[in-house]
C-alpha cells in the first residue's frame, strides 16, 4: 500500500492549535484534488496535520494522520503525515518484525512510522522510494521532514518567528490566513529568467521555500536545521562495455517490477520511443510471469497533427506508426487520446492552479488532459521520464553550443527572454545577473572526479546540470497535473540507485555505438524490436496545429490591449505585441527547453496573466 495524497501541517510555539480546527481543515481542503478519497486532520497544543488520501490498498487500515501510541515507559506518542510509496516496504517490514515490531495494517505508511521509531533519521538511507513526509514526536515537541532523493514527490513549507506552516503544494500554505500571495523579485526572477525551471529550494511565493530533493529537516524550540541525507557522487567507473549494460538493464528491470505492485489497475504511458517502450516491454513480461492480463497502454496526440507537422531537429518524425508498432509487438490494449486546440487552450487555467504558477503552457495543459483521461481506466501510470537527463539524450547533450555556453543549456537565450521585460522588471530583478548567479551556484555543486579530462568535465556538469535543475522542473509537472486529476505517475527511471550507477558512466560508454542513450540501447537489446531500438529520440508531442498559435496569440492581444491587465508593469507591451503580431508556424522563439517556442511562449504569458489575478498576487 502506498499513500498518493496531499499533506499539510502548523507547528506553533505560541499558539494553542487544537482552537484551530477550522484553518487546518482549510489548509488541507486545498489539497482535495490530490486525494480525493479520504481526509484526516490530527491536532495538539503546538502541532497539526492535515492528510488527504487516493487509496490503492487497505483503505480502511491506511488511514492518516498516523499515530503510533507508546508502547514502553521509555517511548514516545509518533504522528506521522505521508505521501508517497515504498518500493522496497515488503523488506522492511520483515526487518522490523524481526527487530520486535508489530504491525497493525498493510500499508507502508506504517512501515515507513516505524523505520523512524526504530532508526531515527538513518532510516532514510533504507528507503527506496518517492516521498515527502512529516513526523512529530509529541514527548519531544520535534518535528522531522523528508523528502525523496530526487524529488519525485513535492514539499513546500514557510517558516516565521515561531511557527512552521508546510505543505505538499504552495496553496496549502497559502490557505493560512495569515500568509500573504505576495512575491518579490526572487520570485519574479525565478519565473522570467529561469522559469518554468524553479532554483531548488525556492518556492517562488514569498517566504515560502521548498525542502530540497535528498534532504531532511529538523525543528524544534531551538529553531531548524536541514541537511542532505543524498547526493550524487562521483566514483571511477569499472565495469566494461557489455558488464554496463547487463547491470543496467538489471536494475530497470528491478525497479519496474518493484513499481507494478498494486491492487488497481497499472498502466504504462506508451509513445513509441526508447524510453516508454522499456518500460512497457518490462511490464508485459512482468504480467505474463505473474499471470495476469493484458497491459493498458496510453498515447496522446492532437487532432490533425499529422497534417501540420514538420520534420526538424527536435522532431525528427511523428509517433503515431511507432506506436502501433509497438503495441501490436508487445500485445497491450491500447488507448489513443487525442485533442483538439479549443481543449487545450481551455486548459491553460486548470494547469496554473493545479501548479500555483505559470508552467510549460501547452504542455503542461495536454498532460493534464491526458492525465484525466487515464483516469478514466486506471489509478496508478508508468511513465518514461528522466530517462534522457541520466543518459544524455537531450539536445543539448550533443551541441558545441549548448556544452560551450556559460549558462543552461535548455535556455540558450536569455537575450530573448530579457527582452520580454518591461524597464522597471529588468531593473528590479537584474536578470542577466541573476541568471550568472545561479549558474555559476549549480556548477560550483558538481562533484569532479580528480584527473577527469576538460571533455569529461564538460559532460559530467551537463549531466548533473540536467538532473538538478532540469528534470525537477518535468518531474514537478507530472506531479502537479497528475495528482490534479488523482492520477498516480510511477518514474522508474528515478530510482536512486539506476541514477547512482549511470551517472558515473563515462560519456563514452553511455555513447555506445556511436548513438545517444547507447549504453540503454544495448541494455535492452532482446526486450524491443530493432528498429524501435534504435529510433531517434522525439520528445513529448506539442501541438504543431497553426490553430492554436492563433487562439493564444489573439487571446494575448486582448490581455494587451486591456489597461488592466497585471502584466502590464511586468512586461515590455510593444515588444511582445510586435512579437505576437508577426509570429506565424515558423518564428522560431526558443524560450525554454526542446517544447517551449512562439506559442509556448505567448501562453506562458497568458498564464502569468491569469496567476496575477487568480491568486491576487501582490508585486512586493
Amino acid at each position: 500500500m502506498h499513500d498518493m495524497c496531499g499533506i499539510t501541517g502548523w507547528i506553533d510555539w505560541q499558539e494553542d492549535l487544537t482552537t484551530r480546527l477550522d484553518t487546518v481543515e482549510r489548509m488541507t481542503r486545498t489539497l482535495e484534488l490530490r486525494g480525493p478519497d479520504a481526509s484526516g486532520t490530527w491536532l495538539s497544543r503546538h502541532c497539526a496535520f492535515g492528510h488527504r488520501r487516493l487509496s490503492v490498498i487497505d483503505p480502511i487500515g491506511g488511514a492518516q494522520p498516523m499515530v503510533r501510541p507508546a508502547k514502553y515507559a521509555e517511548e514516545h506518542d509518533c504522528v506521522v503525515v505521508y505521501n508517497g510509496e515504498l518500493y522496497n516496504a515488503p523488506e522492511l517490514r520483515k526487518e522490523l518484525e524481526s527487530l520486535g515490531h508489530s504491525f497493525r495494517t498493510t500499508c507502508d505508511t506504517e512501515v515507513l512510522l516505524l523505520s523512524y521509531v526504530e532508526w531515527g533519521p538513518a532510516c532514510l538511507d533504507k528507503f527506496n522510494g518517492i516521498f515527502a513526509f512529516a513526523i512529530w514526536e509529541t514527548e519531544k515537541e520535534r518535528l522531522f521532514m523528508a523528502r525523496d532523493r530526487l524529488g519525485v514527490k513535492p514539499l513546500f513549507y514557510r517558516r516565521e518567528e515561531g511557527r512552521l506552516l508546510f505543505g505538499s503544494e504552495p496553496k496549502a500554505i497559502l490557505a493560512h490566513p495569515d500568509v500573504p500571495a505576495e512575491i518579490d523579485g526572487e520570485g519574479l526572477a525565478e519565473l522570467f529568467i529561469i522559469g518554468p525551471a524553479r532554483t531548488p529550494g525556492t518556492g517562488i511565493w514569498r517566504d515560502m521555500s521548498e525542502l530540497k530533493a535528498g534532504h531532511c529537516m529538523h525543528y524544534d524550540r531551538d529553531g531548524m536545521r536541514i541537511y542532505p541525507y543524498w547526493q550524487l557522487e562521483s566514483r571511477p567507473h569499472e565495469d566494461n562495455e557489455q558488464a554496463t549494460a547487463e547491470r543496467v538493464g538489471e536494475l530497470l528491470y528491478d525497479t519496474v517490477e518493484r513499481q507494478l505492485v498494486s491492487d488497481v489497475p497499472i498502466c504504462t504511458l506508451l509513445s513509441g520511443g526508447l524510453d516508454s517502450s522499456a518500460l512497457t516491454s518490462h511490464s508485459v513480461r512482468y504480467y505474463a510471469q505473474t499471470g495476469q492480463g493484458q497491459v493498458h497502454t496510453y498515447s496522446v496526440d492532437y487532432v490533425d497533427n499529422d497534417k501540420f507537422f514538420t520534420a526538424h531537429d527536435y522532431q525528427p518524425n511523428s509517433d503515431a506508426p511507432w506506436i502501433k508498432k509497438m503495441h501490436d509487438y508487445l500485445g497491450t490494449e491500447h488507448h489513443y487520446v487525442k485533442f483538439d486546440t479549443p481543449e487545450l487552450v481551455g486548459a491553460l487555467e486548470a494547469a496554473v492552479l493545479a501548479k500555483d504558477s505559470p508552467g510549460m503552457a501547452d504542455i503542461d495543459a495536454s498532460l493534464y488532459l491526458f492525465c484525466r483521461e487515464i483516469k478514466k481506466g486506471a489509478t496508478v501510470a508508468l511513465s518514461g521520464e528522466a530517462a534522457d537527463e541520466i543518459f544524455g539524450g537531450y539536445p543539448w547533450f550533443h551541441r558545441p553550443e549548448a556544452l560551450n555556453a556559460r549558462t543552461f543549456g535548455w535556455s540558450l537565450f536569455p537575450e530573448l527572454r530579457e527582452s520580454v521585460m518591461s524597464d522597471e522588471l529588468r531593473e528590479k530583478i537584474r536578470p542577466m545577473e541573476y541568471l550568472g548567479d545561479r549558474y555559476s551556484q549549480a556548477v560550483a555543486e558538481v562533484p569532479h572526479l580528480p584527473g577527469e579530462s576538460e571533455a569529461e568535465r564538460k559532460m559530467r556538469t551537463m549531466s548533473y546540470l540536467s538532473i538538478s535543475r532540469f528534470m525537477p522542473t518535468l518531474l514537478d509537472r507530472k506531479d502537479r497535473m497528475s495528482m490534479a486529476v488523482g492520477l498516480e505517475v510511477r518514474v522508474p527511471y528515478c530510482d536512486h540507485r539506476l541514477v547512482d550507477y549511470v551517472f558515473n558512466i563515462p560519456w563514452e560508454l553511455k555513447m555506445a555505438g556511436g548513438r545517444e542513450k547507447g549504453i540503454l540501447r544495448k541494455a535492452l537489446e532482446g526486450a524491443l524490436p530493432s528498429e524501435v531500438l534504435y529510433r531517434k529520440k522525439s520528445p513529448y508531442p506539442k501541438t504543431h496545429n497553426p490553430g492554436y498559435l492563433n487562439a493564444v496569440r489573439g487571446l494575448l492581444l486582448e490581455k494587451l490591449d486591456d489597461s488592466n491587465s497585471p502584466l502590464h508593469p511586468l512586461i515590455n507591451v510593444p515588444k511582445v505585441r510586435e512579437m505576437a503580431q508577426t509570429a506565424d508556424s515558423t518564428s522560431h522563439l526558443p524560450w525554454f527547453g526542446q517544447l517551449m517556442s512562439a506559442p509556448q511562449l505567448f501562453a506562458y504569458l497568458l498564464q502569468f496573466d491569469f496567476w496575477l489575478r487568480h491568486y491576487k498576487v501582490k508585486i512586493v
